[in-house]
Parts: structure tokens; sequence; C-alpha cells
């Protein structure tokens, strides 16, 4: 019976297979024109191939550096040079623990991250910790100070990276930055300024033995 049945379901299975590898190579099909794909990894991914990475429609990558105020991410020297030997764009990213002060963080991650990146830097905001709930003007308190001190560096504004859950709650205290949005199940919300934006979770790209964030950028 499971002959059977695969057998009459073939051409519906493969024609969404054909199609969900598609959309992991090109990204979503109407905005592959205009734009380009790339990843973002952390030590979570282990050792990878970055030049299998480029050489799978990925043009950009963004590398964890840091988090909170004392921890780095013990592959980025690693993921940084092999990106960058093999010609992608890359941009280094901090997540944002909100337990402690922005400008902890921003030393934390300004002792790790180069300022020759192609890509301008990136802070990670997803809802705190049960164990750590903030108001909003703490939040653009806290995240004020450690913009001022990364973009000062730099010399160029970052870039916000918002979970939906996050956007939500304290949109309103966000300071006035370039968007990396995360919406997995659909196209970011008409009227949702967006430069890069996350379509995927768990994608797959030749290089990488794990899953890995998929994402488009504004070409």
């Amino acid at each position: 019976m499971a002959v059977l049945m695969v057998g009459a379901a073939a051409p519906t299975a493969f024609a969404h297979a054909h199609h969900a590898h598609r959309h992991e190579r090109h990204g979503p099909s109407h905005e592959s024109r205009r734009s380009t794909r790339g990843i973002d990894v952390s030590h979570f991914q282990g050792a990878i191939n970055w030049h299998a990475v480029a050489h799978d429609n990925v043009s950009f990558a963004y590398i964890k550096a840091t988090e909170g105020a004392d921890t780095r991410d013990a592959r980025f020297a690693r993921n940084w040079r092999g990106a960058s030997r093999a010609g992608l764009r890359v941009g280094a990213y901090h997540y944002f623990n909100f337990c402690r002060s922005g400008r902890a963080q921003a030393a934390n991650f300004l002792a790790v991250a180069p300022r020759s990146g192609a890509l301008p830097p990136a802070v990670d905001l997803e809802p705190p910790s049960r164990h750590c709930r903030v108001s909003g003007p703490v939040v653009r308190r806290e995240l004020t100070s450690y913009l001022a001190r990364v973009e000062r560096r730099h010399g160029r504004r970052a870039v916000l990276y918002v979970t939906p859950g996050f956007y939500r709650t304290y949109h309103r205290y966000l300071p006035d930055r370039p968007m990396w949005r995360r919406s997995i199940a659909c196209r970011p919300k008409r009227g949702q300024s967006w430069s890069v934006w996350q379509y995927r979770m768990r994608g797959h790209v030749k290089g990488i033995r794990t899953n890995v964030d998929l994402n488009m950028s504004h070409a």
C-alpha cells in the first residue's frame, strides 16, 4: 500500500519539493530579481565551507560576534575570515541582552567586530527573558546608548533585527534605523519597510551541515 500511495502522489510531492528547493536557493520568487540572498550564522553552525556557500547563490553573511556584555562567539574570527575570502559581503551582529547596559554591550562588540565589513553592524533584538522584563523607555535608553558608541566607531548606522513579537511590543521606542525583519510565514506587511528580510529559519545551504537562517537584502 505504501508503494501505491507514493506512486500516486509522486507528481505532487515532486512539485512541492522542487518549489521548496527553488525557494531556498533563490529566495521568494517575487523578490529574486531585485534582491540578493544571504545567511546569518553563529558557532551553532559549526565548521563552514565558505567557498561552497558562495557557490550556492549566497551573496552576503551576517556573522554573530557577541552577546550581552561578556559573551563572544567562538567561531566569529574563523567565520569572518572564511566568508571574506570566499567573496561574500560580511557584517557582524550582536545579540542584545536587556539585563545588561548598552554601554557595556557596545564595549564587548567593539572589542571583537572589525570595522572593515561591507555590511553595517547589526543588533539582534528579541523579547527579553522572563527574568529581565523591561519597559519601553528602558529599551530606548539602553539601545540608544549602545548604538551611539557602535555607530561612532563604525561610521555608519546599524541595522536592527526584530522579531514580530519584539516589534509588536516595542516598536514605538525604537530609534529610526534600517530594519532587518523576521517574517517566516509571509512577506513583511505592507508599510513595514525593510533592508533585510529573514524569510526562513531552517534553511539549507551547501557547505553548512546544520539548518541555517535565510535572508533577502535589497540589492
